[in-house]
């Protein structure tokens, strides 16, 4: 049965996620490797926001769709408010945005997979969750088409090697959705192994059954 301190475990988790990245994507990993600029190709928030995926899919295993799209909405709505506070107005925006939208296609996603063999629900969920969320959030936070939700960015309309090595230039904020993303893929095949060991943990309820 669901409690409330269990629904606020993952309501918190999933805000600090949120809240977290939000300020890490303002800041451009340091350094180079291989003649690469690292600050051309990431930020730390590429690292820090792939857990929204575990905790959704998390939710979604132990409660099914309903309670998951309730922790994501309360995830959403405290971090973008607290997120205005953090980061700027424009971030927040586009944080929220692609949160929302990417993490109630991968609660659909995962829905339909959840029978199959363990590990296509998260995995096909958050990838393809992560290909929307970072369509949506580097568009609405760097492309200047956008600008009416703040600010343009110089730094990352500057050009730029393409992904900080290719002879290729593209503003610095195309380089860090492809980076983005790469890492997301990433980050969501090694999040399978926490994912995997919790399930023996973390197991359906009825009504997450009665779903499926």
């Amino acid at each position: 049965m669901l409690t409330n301190r269990t629904f606020f475990i993952y309501v918190a988790l999933m805000t600090s996620v949120v809240v977290a990245s939000n300020f890490l994507v303002q800041y451009p990993l340091p350094g180079s490797v291989a003649g690469m600029n690292l600050g051309d190709l990431w930020t730390w928030g590429a690292f820090s926001y792939p857990f929204a995926f575990l905790v959704t899919d998390l939710t979604n295993r132990h409660f099914g769709p309903r309670i998951a799209r309730r922790v994501v909405v309360a995830g959403f709505v405290v971090g973008v408010t607290v997120s205005i506070y953090l980061a700027t107005p424009r971030i927040a925006i586009a944080s929220g945005s692609a949160f929302l939208f990417g993490q109630l296609l991968d609660i659909s996603v995962f829905n339909r997979l959840r029978r199959q063999t363990w590990w296509h629900a998260p995995l096909a969920g958050s990838l393809i969750g992560s290909a929307l969320d970072t369509a949506m959030f580097f568009s609405f936070a760097f492309a200047p088409f956008f600008v009416f939700f703040g600010p343009n960015d110089s730094f990352a309309l500057e050009t730029a090697p393409l992904l900080g090595a290719l002879a290729a230039e593209a503003p610095r904020w195309i380089s860090w959705a492809l980076g983005d993303l790469l890492v997301k893929i990433l980050c969501g095949i090694v999040l399978l192994l926490p994912y995997g060991a919790l399930m023996s943990i973390i197991k359906p309820m009825p009504a997450a059954r009665a779903t499926a």
